[in-house]
């Protein structure tokens, strides 16, 4: 079994032990599925970091942003004998009717001045806030637009996952622009510039029973309202992508129309990642999609993690034929790949 992927040989590049916990008591549990650009002559990774307690043989726990206890944040903790707790997945568990999740996700900075050795920086960049954020923030794509760094990200909390907004000029300095698509909702993505006079963006809604987990597709005049909402590409029986898929990366545009790519989940709940062309002038219309996953997970950083079988890239970075990829392996570490944007649209059907 193979892929297109040409790994980096010191695959992972990141770790959790290469992150501090943003909170005394808190362990970081996966630091994963970064949004990648670059600026002031160095590749940044906008980092996802997931942090908990991790579960044991006697309970699970759950942090949840506060604003009235001590730090901003609570731990809810329960006995895996109580009889009002379901877990049966590492990443949630259910008690008296309420969801919560094991981890709590914020952004972390990492510079690089070669794109394989990173520094990251002590504290989050941005984290959680309000009551549409208590649980996290979690896999931000970065789109750079007119100067102009935009953050799309899953703000998640009891009410649901939905998609908000920031942007930034520094890095430094952040603007909230809120929540842009409600629940049910998440892989949002922004195109780079306008396409025929409007801005355009990739999202996932979740619909229960009739539908499923599909693409759609967005316009807006302003970034901030959004509609003529298509869906545009669905899973396929019998493949890599039978179950679920998501927008990835920011579509980049090359000669042939806009290069997407995507995740897709099959049976099994393997992740692996594949690829979409859409037309230059009206993304709404598939050109084309990959046969076969680009990328699968196959080395035992991606087979094995917190949660297993798992390749998931909120970015890359186009230098020529040249695609540098930067994706979470297994929901835990960080992984970096190249692949040739020739090969990848050979493998379209």
């Amino acid at each position: 079994m193979t892929d297109l992927a040409h790994r980096f040989p010191n695959n992972p590049l990141l770790s959790p032990a290469d992150v501090m916990p943003s909170r005394p008591g808190l362990g970081v549990l996966g630091v994963l599925n970064p949004a990648v650009f670059r600026f002031e002559d160095k590749i940044w990774l906008l980092l996802r970091v997931a942090e908990g307690v991790p579960a044991d043989s006697d309970s699970v726990s759950a942090p949840v942003l506060d604003p009235d206890a001590p730090d901003g944040m609570r731990l809810v903790t329960v006995s895996r004998d109580d009889a009002d707790l379901v877990s049966t997945d590492p990443r949630f568990f259910v008690w008296r009717g309420e969801s919560y999740l094991t981890s709590i996700s914020h952004f972390r900075l990492a510079a690089s001045d070669d794109g394989v050795h990173f520094v990251v920086e002590p504290g989050p960049a941005l984290e959680g806030r309000g009551d549409s954020e208590r649980f996290g923030i979690d896999d931000c794509r970065v789109t750079a637009i007119d100067g102009c760094f935009y953050l799309a990200y899953t703000a998640v909390s009891p009410d649901g996952f939905g998609i908000c907004l920031a942007s930034t000029d520094d890095w430094r300095t952040y603007e909230r622009h809120g929540m842009v698509l409600p629940p049910p909702n998440k892989d949002g993505v922004l195109f780079p510039g306008q396409v025929s006079g409007s801005y355009v963006a990739l999202h996932r809604p979740v619909s229960q029973g009739l539908g499923g987990k599909f693409i759609w597709l967005a316009w807006s005049p302003d970034l901030r309202h959004w509609g003529e909402h298509q869906c545009i590409l669905r899973p396929r029986s019998d493949r890599w992508d039978s179950a679920w898929i998501g927008a990835g990366a920011p579509p980049l545009r090359i000669p042939e129309g806009w290069l997407e790519i995507y995740h897709g989940v099959d049976a099994s709940r393997r992740y692996c990642l594949g690829a979409v062309l859409l037309d230059a002038d009206d993304p709404s219309k598939v050109l084309g999609r990959s046969r076969d996953p680009i990328v699968q997970p196959l080395t035992n950083d991606e087979r094995h993690g917190f949660f297993d079988n798992v390749v998931f890239a909120d970015g890359a970075l186009a230098n020529g034929d040249e695609l540098i990829m930067y994706y979470g392996a297994a929901d835990e570490r960080v992984c970096g790949a190249f692949l040739s944007i020739r090969e990848i649209l050979a493998g379209l059907e």
